[in-house]
């Protein structure tokens, strides 16, 4: 004899199946359609890695200068390869921010534009050699460098200029083992060292007069 039937395990006809699933699957639209949640933006997760190009604006030498990188892109990459015309003062050497020669000015303050993401730079200010001085009208340190050919084959010597200036803007009247000191984070293969800290001494004597 058998027993009493389980209403919950009623066997389903193929139709009813169908029947059912169409239902809910217009029930779970229109909860799409009618919800605020299916409109609101999505939530970004802030461990996830940031890709693609973004247009950033970086205060170069004085003017706003519009460059596309994405967002590992250095500030020195950025200067020479991305903006347009391009900033090649600072030189592109050691990459590794050990040699000096893409030394910048960021708010006043010498850096290594290799080791610096050029997003991290939006709202600063950013002074190359080429912001130093110019041709027509040399910096004291740019003077001091040509009176005292305190370069050989050029690549270190925006670095030095550019380090120089910061010391002398923070101490006018520096001694050599601070000149030393001071530029011991750039480096000159061509070993034009003394006619660098030379340079240094008399550019500090040239912005005095």
């Amino acid at each position: 004899m058998s027993g009493p039937t389980n209403p919950l395990h009623t066997p389903l006809s193929r139709r009813g199946f169908l029947k059912g699933a169409a239902i809910t699957a217009a029930a779970a639209e229109g909860l799409m359609v009618h919800s605020p949640a299916a409109h609101a933006a999505p939530v970004l997760d802030p461990s996830a890695p940031i890709s693609g190009n973004t247009t950033i604006s970086l205060k170069v030498n004085g003017q706003a200068r519009s460059v596309e990188v994405e967002p590992r892109t250095t500030l020195l990459t950025a200067l020479r390869d991305h903006l347009e015309p391009p900033i090649t003062g600072p030189k592109l050497v050691c990459n590794a921010g050990t040699c000096g020669a893409c030394t910048v000015l960021l708010d006043g303050k010498n850096v290594y534009g290799c080791s610096v993401l050029a997003i991290d730079c939006v709202g600063k200010t950013i002074t190359t050699v080429e912001g130093i001085g110019t041709p027509d009208k040399p910096s004291p340190v740019q003077k001091a460098f040509l009176e005292c050919d305190g370069m050989m084959c050029g690549y270190c010597t925006s670095g030095f200029v550019t380090t120089i200036t910061h010391l002398l803007n923070k101490n006018a009247d520096p001694t050599l083992p601070e000149i030393k000191e001071a530029c011991k984070g750039n480096f000159c293969r061509c070993g034009t060292y003394p006619h660098v800290f030379q340079s240094a001494q008399t550019a500090a004597k040239i912005a005095k007069a």
